[in-house]
């Protein structure tokens, strides 16, 4: 879990480096945008991960998915509270502004990169343990009984 948070740290870090730098540095507007948006899609995966920390990478993969297409869809959400919140910094790295379909495969690509960077840590997390010991206990019923 601690892994999970320094990945998801240093994910945020990278994101809003990227963001906020990343055009004063000469990048170009497309890899700042959807950089941004693979980050943005890879630290919800994270934050996922460390709610959920006892469920399988595919489900943490599926609820990632859902929460990032669930709010790139709310930005067709129009009141003027909203719309004055995402004119902030905030609102706009939380929420964004426009709804764009290409953030949605960005977000896409986002949580399947984030099961596999996980890959190595899920080994020592807690859900990996209960299933060795769950197949433990199913093998120790499996066994005869001897001296009976």
């Amino acid at each position: 879990m601690i892994v999970r948070a320094l990945l998801c740290l240093s994910i945020m870090a990278g994101g809003l480096a990227l963001r906020l730098l990343g055009p004063g540095l000469g990048f170009p507007a497309f890899v700042v945008k959807y950089g941004g948006s693979l980050l943005w899609g890879t630290m919800v995966f994270f934050l996922v991960a460390i709610v959920a920390s006892r469920w399988t990478r595919r489900s943490v993969v599926m609820i990632a998915a859902v929460i990032a297409v669930g709010v790139e869809s709310f930005r067709l959400v129009h009141t003027p509270w909203l719309d004055s919140f995402r004119l902030t910094l905030a609102g706009a790295l939380l929420l964004g502004r426009v709804f764009s379909p290409w953030d949605i495969l960005a977000y896409g690509m986002a949580s399947r990169s984030g099961r596999y960077w996980t890959t190595w840590s899920w080994q020592s997390s807690g859900s990996q343990r209960l299933n060795r010991r769950a197949e433990t206990v199913r093998s120790d019923r499996a066994l005869p009984r001897c001296g009976a």
